[in-house]
């Protein structure tokens, strides 16, 4: 799961990026509502922190151009910004939650859990596909009950996987979604990624299957 964390205050969006990178997800970060913006119409995230008081361009105008692109990526809107007015105007610009500064760090990580939870499946907490169970809350994956032990990269795997099952997903959407700016990760790093989660799921019956040329599938689970 890649996350954009748009805020001026680079002492609050260091502990931010520190908190969800610990977390397992791929974090990049902006100041300002012109690289919040840009960086949005050419990358794909999986969830949007959004400031609405950052410079040279507003938070609520970013969400704005953001939802005028029909995305649905989820928002969550950090702000000191806390009169009912304020949340009003975020909500109504399109955003999916709203939380006031000062905040705790493990309330803004159970919203985060939440909204791409919210993104990835409509809602449930556990995701099955045949003999595999996804605890989304705790990130765990389960083969016929039993816990699968699984690098924070091999559960970013599997949760774009799950997102699309029965889909095709290329090299370059696993990249878009599992890296951070800067970070370079070669076609043959993500084949063995694949390759080592793979052979922790084969056991219980589910398959990745890969499309040479193309990309990978995780097969339809059986009805």
């Amino acid at each position: 799961m890649r996350i954009l964390v748009a805020e001026d205050d680079a002492i609050l969006a260091d502990g931010l990026t520190r908190t969800l990178r610990q977390s397992g997800y791929a974090v990049d970060w902006v100041k300002t509502g012109i690289e919040a913006d840009s960086a949005l119409d050419a990358n794909d995230f999986d969830l949007l922190i959004l400031d609405i008081g950052l410079p040279k361009k507003s938070g609520l105008e970013v969400l704005r151009r953001l939802r005028g692109r029909d995305s649905r990526m989820p928002v969550l809107i950090l702000t000191a910004l806390d009169g009912v007015n304020d949340r009003v105007r975020g909500l109504d610009a399109g955003a999916d939650d709203y939380m006031p500064k000062p905040f705790e760090l493990a309330e803004l990580e159970a919203r985060v859990r939440a909204l791409t939870r919210r993104g990835m499946s409509g809602g449930p907490t556990l995701l099955r596909h045949g003999a595999l169970t996804y605890d989304q809350v705790g990130r765990m994956a389960r083969i016929n009950g039993d816990a699968i032990e699984l690098s924070a990269r091999e559960v970013s795997l599997l949760e774009i996987f799950l997102q699309r099952a029965g889909r095709l997903v290329s090299k370059d959407q696993l990249v878009g979604h599992l890296c951070e700016w800067g970070e370079e990760v070669s076609g043959n790093a993500i084949e063995v990624y694949v390759h080592r989660l793979r052979k922790k799921l084969e056991p219980g019956g589910v398959r990745i299957v890969t499309v040479r040329g193309l990309g990978y599938s995780l097969e339809k689970s059986p009805s």
